[in-house]
């Protein structure tokens, strides 16, 4: 699993002369939001996914999140969660 320091694995938010505010890149905001997996959390991926979709792509978006989910004990329901949320984003794709 690659560090969330390592180049492109963050964005910067803020730095000043000794401290560096760092947000997480897309994917892992969203691979972090299917964790918890509430109807909110998949509006708020949804909602990225839409702002971004230039940059985010989903195949990766799923590599991602499976890796992730392969370090946790709730890995089946992570899984389910992202599958919910891939049928979501094809819905979107096909009537948005």
């Amino acid at each position: 699993m690659a560090s969330p320091l390592g180049k492109g694995n963050h964005t910067l938010f803020k730095e000043f002369s000794h401290l560096y505010i760092g947000i997480l890149n897309s994917y892992d905001l969203i691979a972090s939001k299917l964790f918890r997996g509430t109807a909110v959390d998949f509006e708020d991926c949804l909602m990225l996914m839409k702002s971004r979709k230039e940059s985010i792509d989903l195949t990766r978006v799923e590599q991602h999140v499976k890796e992730f989910a392969s370090y946790d004990i709730s890995e089946k329901r992570i899984i389910e969660n992202l599958e919910d949320f891939l049928n979501i984003v094809r819905k979107e794709a096909r009537y948005g």
